[in-house]
């Protein structure tokens, strides 16, 4: 297979699935083994190019989110009864503050419950971290349709701004040992994270203003209603799509949540798309393309989903007991989806070399 970048929209197919697994379940085994398979492809299949390296980032960042999951348990969670583990001063508080606790006794059974609900986001977020290490968001924003440009402009904002705050921060660093001082320890990383901050969203910035002055998402001679009726369309998809994987996500939502809000965002996205394409056309310079490899990955992704799905509809294995505290079953279904979710670490193309894939044509492009 030819060494090439994969279209970063199948990545995105693959990392948003798995994100979808990963919010179906409260299971360690399956959390930890998300994370895994997800680390996994990112070490086989990422470019050398300085944003491939935010994974590492996108992990700590889980084990921050978890540590301050268990602390906000300790000091204001639910008093879940169970086996107490210590207890901490309890402040009384008025009546009308019912349901909430400031200190008392902290029992395993609501640690555990707070640890799983934490492993899950942490999950969340190094499917995120692996979308965002293995595709340039520049590119991810040359594939989109010409209908979806305002979208499309925030999202990859808001996307540019993780990757080049890992870049901002490794130049930070690099300037402060050259100045002979420490770049680890609390102290460092506090006198580094106004620097990196700034560094970050001035590149985001930036990305804008370039975008902009190159006429990004000019519409040309369409006409005022064809723009106001696509626009309308993208916004009544987009909404009916986070309801219907809302509505997918939660097992007790009602059923006009599911399936019929995603066959309306889906058929409202289309409409959207052939109403707004057939009066705007743009040119690309060597187009991405979307072949065997990225059906494959793509596939990859959804088949993990719907073995979650299928698990969910056939008992509570995805989300074991904490009150009382059970050990967590390995659904095989799930683990089988897991192992195909893999798949895209030798699916998928061998990423280009350090020279190529930095190059104007396939990161700026």
């Amino acid at each position: 297979m030819t060494p090439r970048l994969l279209h970063p929209g199948a990545w995105w197919i693959w990392a948003v699935a798995l994100a979808a697994c990963a919010l179906r379940t409260t299971n360690p085994v399956l959390l930890c083994l998300i994370i895994a398979v997800a680390g996994w492809v990112v070490v086989s299949r990422r470019a050398d190019v300085p944003w491939s390296r935010s994974f590492a980032s996108f992990l700590r960042l889980g084990l921050i989110v978890i540590a301050v999951r268990l602390v906000f348990q300790i000091l204001f969670g639910v008093r879940v009864p169970g086996t107490t583990l210590f207890s901490i001063p309890e402040v009384t508080l008025p009546g009308w503050a019912a349901g909430v606790s400031i200190g008392g006794p902290v029992t395993i059974e609501s640690l555990m419950a707070a640890l799983y609900q934490g492993l899950r986001l942490a999950a969340v977020l190094a499917c995120f971290g692996a979308a965002t290490s293995l595709c340039s968001p520049y590119r991810m924003l040359r594939a989109l349709p010409s209908v979806l440009y305002e979208a499309g402009v925030a999202v990859t904002v808001a996307f540019t701004f993780a990757p080049q705050a890992i870049v901002a921060s490794r130049q930070v660093r690099e300037a402060r040992r050259l100045r002979g001082r420490a770049d680890r320890g609390v102290r460092a990383w506090s006198a580094s994270a106004l620097p990196v901050l700034e560094g970050a969203l001035d590149r985001a910035v930036a990305l804008a203003a370039s975008m902009d002055s190159r006429g990004y998402g000019r519409r040309g001679e369409t006409p005022v209603m064809v723009r106001r009726r696509s626009v309308g369309l993208v916004l009544v998809g987009l909404v009916a799509l986070a309801v219907g994987s809302y509505g997918l996500l939660d097992p007790g939502s009602p059923a006009l949540f599911r399936i019929p809000a995603l066959v309306l965002g889906i058929a409202a996205l289309i409409g959207a798309l052939l109403s707004g394409g057939a009066t705007n056309s743009r040119t690309r310079y060597r187009p991405d393309p979307w072949v065997a490899p990225e059906w494959s990955v793509s596939i990859a992704g959804i088949v993990a989903l719907l073995s979650f799905v299928v698990v969910g509809r056939m008992g509570d294995a995805l989300t074991p007991s904490t009150n009382p505290l059970e050990v967590p079953a390995v659904p095989v279904i799930a683990v089988l989806g897991l192992v195909i979710a893999m798949l895209p670490a030798w699916l998928a193309p061998t990423p280009p070399s350090l020279l190529s894939a930095t190059s104007p044509m396939a990161v700026a492009a």
